[in-house]
């Protein structure tokens, strides 16, 4: 599969890329499946709800058992009365996570490199660096590419790029090691770095 490079001074080419990762068929239920498990695994348990144990109420018996033509009552607590317990409260120790097997992952994450390929969202760059740990640099870096939204993946991360484009919202700058299918699936675009490639052939062979 031949992938256009690009350069910082707007020169064009071509390169070729490893069809085994660039040039595979559209699986669509599996990348379904490995956003939502992404998704899922992102997830923490930060909800809690009472049950009717722990919610704080009276014991006393609101009214007597017979003679009142009510429906017999023992605690407020309970889950039929506003502000009662719930009866299969939300715990904080609520497991979200989803299994995908090493397989899947790498075959999911093959088919939507391959899928960007061909609608042609991606590019290659020979590196991606800013000299020095500032927003506008970047943001002025990635207007003269012609980009608006994009997606860069670097074969590794420094601190330049880390703090000049944690306040960027339509610029993500990440490590090939860290490349997931949302963040792929996302963007209009991804910009690649030549050594980024190799490593994600490497991971996703």
């Amino acid at each position: 599969m031949e992938l256009k490079t690009i350069a910082s001074n707007g020169a064009a080419g071509t390169m070729q890329a490893p069809d085994n990762v660039f040039a595979r068929d559209f699986n669509q239920s599996l990348v379904h499946q490995l956003v939502i498990a992404y998704q899922a695994n992102a997830r923490i348990g930060s909800r809690a709800q009472k049950d009717r144990g722990a919610v704080n109420h009276s014991t006393k018996k609101p009214w007597r058992q017979k003679g009142t033509g009510r429906a017999r009552a023992g605690m407020t607590s309970s889950p039929l009365w506003r502000g009662g317990g719930k009866i299969f409260p939300a715990s904080p120790d609520e497991n979200f996570s989803h299994k995908v097997n090493r397989k899947m992952y790498r075959a999911g994450m093959a088919s939507i490199l391959s899928q960007l390929a061909r609608e042609d969202r991606i590019r290659v760059v020979d590196e991606f660096k800013v000299e020095h740990p500032k927003t506008k640099l970047l943001a002025q870096k990635v207007k003269s590419m012609g980009f608006d939204e994009v997606l860069v993946i670097t074969d590794e991360m420094d601190s330049n790029l880390t703090l000049s484009s944690r306040n960027l919202h339509h610029v993500q700058v990440i490590a090939a090691q860290h490349a997931n299918p949302v963040a792929l699936v996302r963007y209009p675009t991804v910009l690649l770095t030549k050594r980024a490639v190799a490593k994600l052939e490497e991971m996703f062979k």
